[in-house]
């Protein structure tokens, strides 16, 4: 039986608010993730689609979530000046789910929005139980120099990274070193031949599948040794 998927907002007086599907386990459930998308993209994106589907079919819950920027326009980046607002409606959107869970509330994002995840979560520590973050952006395609990663000594919240071989934003060997950096506990899953968002629409729906299928195992096994 499929996940129900239903709309998702949340308004307040002032400061962002939170939109987004929600993705309603079929028998029950205990523990969340909210989900969100990368620089150029939307919460409809196929690679949140496909992890939430699959992270639900398994009996957590998930909220894939358009970040502030996204709800202002529906095309363009994010502007360095809105980064904050952008943490927090991420903030925002794992309050309202801790409303709703009876379990742990997990939190990640693909690209860009990974990164304000963990910059989110070495800002709040103990917001979220834990990270999932696809992609992560180390630097700017040919600036390897300009490392994302001052924040990281602050980060005490235990993180799955999954990176492709072949991500122009970093190397895995890049990756390596700089999950050295994080004091919490990390995991790096490796795809081999991956490019920067794991898969492309032209590998097909089985190769989504298959994605999604070794990322929830490996959050699975990871979180389960949290205690």
């Amino acid at each position: 039986m499929p996940a129900q998927r239903k709309p998702f907002e949340r308004n307040f007086p002032t400061g962002p608010s939170v939109r987004g599907i929600w993705h309603e386990p079929p028998k029950g459930w205990k523990n969340a993730l909210v989900f969100t998308h990368g620089a150029g993209s939307n919460c409809e994106a196929p690679l949140l689609v496909v992890i939430a589907d699959e992270f639900a079919a398994a009996g957590i819950a998930v909220l894939r979530c358009d970040l502030p920027f996204r709800q202002k326009r529906s095309k363009g980046s994010p502007s360095p000046a809105g980064a904050a607002e952008d943490r927090e409606g991420l903030q925002r959107a794992v309050s309202a789910v801790r409303e709703k869970a009876g379990g742990r509330v997990y939190l990640g994002g693909q690209s860009y929005g990974g990164r304000q995840a963990t910059m989110l979560a070495a800002e709040a520590e103990g917001l979220a139980d834990a990270l999932l973050l696809t992609s992560y952006p180390l630097h700017p395609p040919g600036q390897a120099e300009r490392l994302r990663t001052a924040h990281f000594p602050a980060l005490r919240t235990p993180c799955l990274f999954a990176h492709g071989s072949k991500d122009p934003f970093g190397t895995l060997e890049e990756m390596r070193r700089a999950l050295t950096q994080i004091p919490a506990g990390t995991f790096l899953l490796e795809f081999d031949g991956g490019v920067h968002g794991l898969v492309q629409k032209r590998d097909g729906a089985a190769a989504f599948k298959a994605m999604a299928v070794r990322l929830r195992e490996a959050f699975e096994k990871f979180t389960s040794q949290l205690g």
